[in-house]
C-alpha cells in the first residue's frame, strides 16, 4: 500500500483489531500507511529530518505498544497524529531545550494577511526552518493541523496566552523572513560587474 502525506486515512477494522493484539504484520501495515504523514508532521514541527525520523520511529513504537488503549472516541489517524505531536514535545522536554519563553511583545494584528499566502513553497520552507522550534510548532499546529490555542497550551503545559504570543511572534518573524527573502530576490545582480567599460 502506498503511503500518503495526509493523516486523514481510514484504517480497516480488521487491521486495527490485529494491531491492538500486537500483531507485527498489522504494525508493519500501519507503519507503512502512515509513515510519510507522520514524518512530514514531525519534520514540520522540528525542522530537522534527523529529528523527524526519530520522532516517527518513537511515535510508531508507542502506537504499537498502546494500540490496546485506543477506544475509538476519535478516528485512529487523529489518535496517531496526537502521538506524533506528543512524542516531539516529550523530546523537547527531554533535551531541556530552552523553548518555553513568554514573549512580552505586543500581539501581531490578527487581521493582517497570513505571511505564507504570498510565498512559494521553497521560500516558505526556508523561512519556517529559520524560526525558533516553539514558534514554528505553534504556527504549524494552529494553522495547518487546526489545533486551538487551548489545545496547544495543553500540549506545551502552558497558558493560552503563551500559545497566542508564540503564534503572534512566529507570524511576525515569518513575515520578516519572507520579506527579507523577497527583497533579496528583487535585488539586481551585480556579480561580475566591475564598472569599467
Amino acid at each position: 500500500m502506498e503511503t500518503t502525506t495526509s493523516f486523514a486515512q481510514h484504517i480497516e477494522p480488521e487491521w486495527l483489531a490485529r494491531l491492538q493484539r500486537r500483531d507485527v504484520a498489522a504494525f508493519e501495515h500501519v507503519y507503512r500507511r502512515f509513515e510519510r504523514a507522520a514524518w512530514n508532521l514531525a519534520l514540520r514541527l522540528s525542522g530537522r529530518a534527523d529529528v523527524a525520523q526519530e520522532v516517527l520511529h518513537d511515535a510508531m513504537l508507542k502506537a504499537f505498544e498502546r494500540a490496546g488503549q485506543y477506544r475509538g472516541d476519535a478516528p485512529f489517524w487523529a489518535w496517531l497524529r496526537k502521538l506524533v505531536v506528543n512524542e516531539w514535545l516529550m523530546r523537547l522536554r527531554r533535551e531541556r531545550m530552552q523553548l518555553f519563553e513568554v514573549f512580552t511583545d505586543s500581539l501581531a494584528d490578527d487581521d493582517s494577511a497570513a505571511p505564507w499566502t504570498m510565498a512559494d513553497s521553497a521560500t516558505l520552507d526556508r523561512a519556517l526552518n529559520r524560526l525558533p522550534d516553539t514558534a514554528r510548532a505553534v504556527l504549524w499546529l494552529y494553522h495547518v493541523e487546526g489545533y486551538t490555542h487551548v489545545e496547544i497550551a495543553g500540549q506545551f503545559g502552558r497558558s493560552v496566552s503563551f500559545s497566542k504570543s508564540q503564534l503572534a511572534r512566529g507570524t511576525r518573524r515569518l513575515r520578516e523572513l519572507l520579506q527579507l527573502q523577497s527583497n533579496m530576490e528583487d535585488a539586481p545582480c551585480t556579480i561580475g560587474s566591475t564598472g569599467n567599460a
